[in-house]
Parts: C-alpha cells; sequence; structure tokens
C-alpha cells in the first residue's frame, strides 16, 4: 500500500519551505498537547464544566485552566458565565465553529487509536444516529470522491505567496 504523496509537476512545491509556513505546523502550535486534544474530545462529548474537564481528561486543575485559557484564547472554545440558585457565578466552555471545525481531526485520530493503539478495538464507537452505522473519517476531494493516499499529490495552492 502506497502511502506517499506525489509531487505535482517538476518542482517540488515545498522548496524553500519551513516549519512557520506549513499549516500542519501552525495547526498543532493551536492544539499542541495531549490535555488540549482530550479537552476538545470532552467538549465534543458534552463536557462544559471546568472541573469536569480536569476530571475527565485526568488532568490537575492548574494544567485544565492553562489549557482551557490557551483553547479559549485560540478561539475554539468560548466562556459562558452560568451560576446556580445560591452559587457563584461561573464558567462553561463552548466549541465555537472554529473548535468544531476540528471533528473530523479528532474522529481520524480516533479511528487510527482503535485500529493500531487498541488491542480491543478501542472502548467506544460513534454512531450516525439516523440508521445506527460507525461512523469513520476520510478524504475526499471537493467534487465528493473518495480519496485515497496514492491517489494524492502536493502542488502549490493557487495565489499562494512563494
Amino acid at each position: 500500500m502506497a502511502s506517499t504523496i506525489r509531487l505535482a509537476g517538476r518542482l517540488d512545491p515545498r522548496e524553500g519551505w519551513d516549519a512557520d509556513r506549513c499549516s500542519v505546523a501552525r495547526a498543532f502550535d493551536v492544539v499542541h498537547t495531549r490535555s488540549a486534544l482530550l479537552i476538545l474530545r470532552e467538549a465534543f462529548y458534552g463536557t462544559a464544566r471546568f472541573g469536569d474537564f480536569a476530571k475527565r481528561v485526568g488532568i490537575s486543575e492548574p494544567v485544565a485552566a492553562a489549557r482551557l485559557k490557551e483553547l479559549v484564547e485560540s478561539g475554539l472554545l468560548v466562556q459562558e458565565d452560568y451560576r446556580e440558585p445560591g452559587q457563584r457565578v461561573r464558567r462553561l466552555y463552548r466549541l465555537t465553529q472554529k473548535g468544531a471545525e476540528l471533528l473530523p481531526v479528532l474522529v481520524a485520530l480516533m479511528d487510527w487509536g482503535d485500529r493500531w493503539a487498541c488491542d480491543d478495538g478501542g472502548p467506544v464507537a460513534l454512531r450516525h444516529q439516523d440508521c445506527g452505522g460507525v461512523v469513520h473519517a476520510e478524504l475526499r476531494c471537493e467534487h465528493g470522491h473518495r480519496v485515497a493516499a496514492d491517489e494524492l499529490e502536493l502542488a502549490v495552492r493557487a495565489g499562494a505567496a512563494p
């Protein structure tokens, strides 16, 4: 099975690149820790309260506070105030559209982990609520065609700065 992406044309479109221009590197700068990804996972599962994030991710409150602050500053989560009767004002954390668009990334990581990192195939599955089918991440082109790794080519994006 080929897993190398072909280069479009004769010249390597990565000539002159450095990590500062790489979209993968820039994305990782935003969600650069295990705890950040696991907090996002929990946000997708409906977790919204600070203490619940720390507990469900298995991190200390100071680490949870630091990661939540980074995710808010990056625009992936937004804070909302709430107050239970007789209690002080507290904060909930909700996904923004920017954060919600990371779902396919987390599903792809879950798929990979289920296959390669879990002897039992993983503890949970994502199912389509209409038909019950298990949901997986897959590559598709803008025209809807399923694309395998050996069908990809790396090309300079139109209008991209050299």
